[in-house]
């Protein structure tokens, strides 16, 4: 398993993409699709016109509207090249109301020549080819469910809160995975609402045993922060400040990239 940020920071950052990471297994899943991860997609060498699964944690603009960019290529790509294969489209309840109205409101995008399946996930596993996919709700907003998903394959596993505070359901997804990629938004000398700071992370890298800790979705708040340091008051094991275009090996090892 592999995994490569696209994204590591929020809707507006300076120098990150908003939140997106590309997972290789046996096929290419990607998690989100924040503004100008779709950029950073490209310079990975993966063809987006055979990525056929899109997994969303919630529909914040800062972890979705690149699809729209993508949808819109993939519709010309099939109409004027080679029609591509169908695209899985997973997320929390809502997916449907929401993609359904997207088609039938941009031009074009319902006269798709290939097919859309929508698949609305809670808490119940799923399967993508040979990789096992655990969403689970996070504590984020009141208005959306937002779901955190932990991909298991071949015996490796990686976690991922999409944006969350603490909770029990986050410490159950990431318990002893390989690799968990946390929402570290603030400093934990600048915490904010709905979000975690760094300390907090390390917290809850401890209770779950992960076995490296990656740090995520800054503001720029965090970046002007030690977050690492911060997280490492709490967590002993191996600590990664994430950035774009970052590659992590999802294994024994956890190799970077």
């Amino acid at each position: 398993m592999q995994v490569t940020i696209l994204g590591s920071g929020t809707n507006i950052h300076p120098t990150r993409a908003a939140a997106g990471y590309l997972f290789q297994t046996d096929r290419p899943i990607l998690l989100d699709f924040g503004p100008r991860t779709l950029s950073n997609l490209l310079k990975t060498g993966v063809d987006r016109h055979t990525i056929q699964h899109l997994i969303f944690t919630h529909y914040h603009a800062d972890h979705f509207s690149d699809f729209l960019t993508f949808f819109f290529d993939a519709v010309c790509h099939s109409k004027f090249a080679h029609v591509r294969p169908a695209l899985n489209i997973y997320g929390p309840p809502g997916t449907k109301r929401l993609f359904r109205t997207i088609f039938r409101t941009f031009p074009n995008f319902r006269d798709a020549p290939f097919r859309v399946i929508l698949k609305e996930v809670n808490d119940q596993p799923f399967s993508i080819g040979g990789t096992l996919v655990a969403p689970l709700p996070m504590t984020h907003s009141d208005q959306q469910v937002c779901l955190g998903y932990r991909l298991e394959y071949q015996g490796r596993s990686a976690a991922f809160s999409g944006d969350a505070m603490v909770s029990p359901n986050l410490v159950s997804l990431c318990q002893d995975v390989d690799v968990a990629i946390l929402d570290c938004s603030f400093s934990s000398h600048a915490p904010g609402g709905s979000h975690m700071h760094a300390e907090e992370c390390g917290k809850v890298a401890k209770k779950a045993n992960i076995k490296k800790l990656v740090l995520s979705h800054f503001y720029e708040t965090a970046d002007r922060s030690n977050v690492v340091a911060q997280a490492r008051r709490f967590f002993s094991g191996p600590v990664v400040k994430g950035k774009d275009l970052l590659t992590l090996q999802v294994g024994k090892a956890s190799q970077v990239v």
